[in-house]
């Protein structure tokens, strides 16, 4: 009977043992799917990380470009005022020289009618002067 209860703790144990080594198998399996799984998921990662990157980037980069286009035009629009405004106050000064010249001309006209009026007047006392 005792051969028997060896032989049974020999086959229990020759069970165990094998149940054990398959558990370990299959553990190792399982950590070996684990790994490949979360290696897979990091380079997914990895991927979608630099496309969005990538999306993000192209929009900001497209918007530095219109920024300096805007520098670009806001620049030569200031050039353009200022050519404009000197332009003007050229204008302005012709404008004001001109206008002092017509008030002088209209001030030469009124002191010639006065001229006038003072010669006719002179005219007249002496024609006055020389009839009596």
């Amino acid at each position: 009977m005792e051969g028997t209860k060896r032989e049974a703790g020999g086959s229990l144990e020759a069970s165990l043992l094998q149940i054990i080594h398959e558990h370990q198998n299959r553990a190792l399996l399982i950590r070996d799917q684990t790994d490949g799984a979360k290696k897979n998921a990091i380079i997914s990662s990895q991927n979608l990380s630099n496309l969005l990157v990538d999306a993000v980037n192209g929009g900001v980069e497209e918007a530095f470009i219109n920024e300096k286009r805007i520098e670009m035009e806001i620049r030569a629009l200031l050039g353009t005022i200022s050519r404009y405004k000197k332009q003007t106050d050229q204008w302005l000064a012709t404008t004001h020289e001109l206008d002092t010249v017509l008030k002088e001309i209209g001030d030469f006209e009124n002191w010639m009618k006065v001229m006038d009026f003072d010669c006719k007047s002179v005219n007249a006392a002496i024609r006055n002067i020389h009839q009596v």
